[in-house]
């Protein structure tokens, strides 16, 4: 009887030292505060919790769980983007070997690329020399006139002239902007089409 009540105290010791369990804050003005719970001045602080004996059983920090949750929250959030990255280069890395089966092709491809690119610089500088033509034709009218009113149709075709002839040669710059374009994309396709089958051939 005397054992079975020895064993139930020994069982009762920790209940007891953790019903003894104390919280301890330092505040921001200095000051300790204590508690058997955790202390309304305590909120937001970093906080110890006290064994019966008085030492340090483990430290809570709320603003130290904060950070160490928004850092993995980042984390998380970089992997995603990271996983995300790796599947479309993936995509795009099979997407370049299921187009092209030789730098060759790269290469053709390029050259129909940049001769449609030359073939649409021919028309637009077509139309910008069609209106030049007509602009001169209607300056030429408009030398008739002069000292005089000119008909209110002609300076309308004029004007219209000079904002045709502005958006094609806007259109032309475009277009000849695109050659560097069309080859930086051939480029860096032919690097990676070398990168993706070094080894394979």
């Amino acid at each position: 009887m005397i054992r079975i009540f020895t064993i139930a105290a020994a069982l009762a010791l920790p209940l007891a030292a953790q019903a003894q369990t104390t919280y301890r804050c330092t505040s921001k003005d200095g000051k300790k505060y204590y508690g058997s719970t955790i202390p309304m001045q305590c909120a937001g602080m970093p906080v110890e919790q006290l064994s019966a004996q008085g030492s340090v059983i483990r430290r809570i920090d709320p603003e130290g769980d904060e950070k160490a949750k928004a850092e993995k929250e980042a984390a998380e959030a970089k992997k995603r983007e990271e996983d995300i990255a790796t599947r479309e280069e993936t995509r795009r890395s099979r997407a370049l070997l299921a187009t092209y089966t030789s730098e060759r092709d790269i290469e053709d491809s390029r050259h129909r690329a940049l001769a449609d690119n030359q073939k649409a610089v021919d028309e637009v500088q077509g139309k910008i020399d069609a209106i030049r033509k007509r602009k001169a034709g209607y300056q030429k009218e408009l030398e008739f006139y002069k000292g005089k009113e000119a008909p209110a149709r002609l300076t309308a075709d004029i004007t219209n002239a000079d904002i045709d002839l502005k958006a094609q040669e806007e259109l032309m710059a475009a277009k000849k902007k695109e050659v560097a374009a069309i080859n930086t994309r051939y480029d860096e396709d032919r690097r990676r089409y070398v990168e993706l089958t070094k080894g394979k051939k």
